[in-house]
């Protein structure tokens, strides 16, 4: 590998929105995110499903009939 070319690697923090804070290593010393494994809906288990305009009633209906053939 050629000298000089990489970037520095050094310690880093990650801080959540929601207050968690990691410590890992990257060429980034500081990064926010607004989401974490802590706070993330799939993670949590306390998934919502926001229904705008009647969107997710209207692929229920419009995929009903192939759910019943299988």
């Amino acid at each position: 590998m050629k000298e000089g070319i990489h970037p520095e690697y050094k310690e880093a923090t990650i801080t959540c929105v929601c207050g968690n804070v990691i410590k890992t290593r990257s060429t980034k010393q500081e990064i926010k995110t607004e989401i974490c494994s802590l706070c993330h809906p799939f993670m949590t288990g306390k998934q919502k499903i926001i229904d705008t305009a009647g969107r997710v009633e209207r692929f229920k209906r419009k995929y009903a009939s192939l759910e019943k053939k299988a």
